[in-house]
């Protein structure tokens, strides 16, 4: 199974080891699903990962931000989304999940965000937040 997790739910597994989130990467690294990601999707994690105001509520090293990219690049799926999608207009920076998650045939994208809650499903690929994704691997 492959999925796609947005920034939020990533940024959200590195700065605390519990929850959903957290969960989700201990399950990937068990073998339970791949992740896919695209190049834009890691440029926007790093950007985010080096948001001030989240730097000074988290304080993250930026060796364990280098060595959470790393992990990500090394083994997750990559892929080059050959299709620019415009399905999302209140923030157009959410459809480059959109993209990943067709062009690495993913079936889930797994989501803190509203705008891609909302649509529930693109194209066949079910659209969850982490909870709801841990509740399903559960079954």
């Amino acid at each position: 199974m492959r999925i796609v997790l947005d920034a939020n739910v990533l940024v959200s597994a590195l700065i605390s080891a519990k929850g959903s989130p957290a969960r989700l990467l201990v399950y990937w690294q068990e073998g339970k699903f791949d992740i896919v990601v695209s190049p834009a999707m890691l440029q926007e994690l790093e950007r985010v990962l080096h948001y001030p105001r989240l730097q000074q509520q988290y304080h993250l090293p930026e060796e364990a931000i280098r060595q959470f990219l790393r992990l990500l690049m090394t083994h997750a799926i990559e892929v080059n989304p050959p299709e620019e999608i415009a399905v999302i207009d209140r923030d157009p920076s959410d459809n480059r999940y959109l993209e990943c998650a067709l062009a690495g045939e993913a079936q889930y994208i797994v989501s803190g965000d509203g705008h891609l809650l909302d649509l529930k499903e693109y194209r066949g690929i079910r659209i969850l937040a982490p909870a709801e994704f841990v509740t399903l691997l559960k079954l």
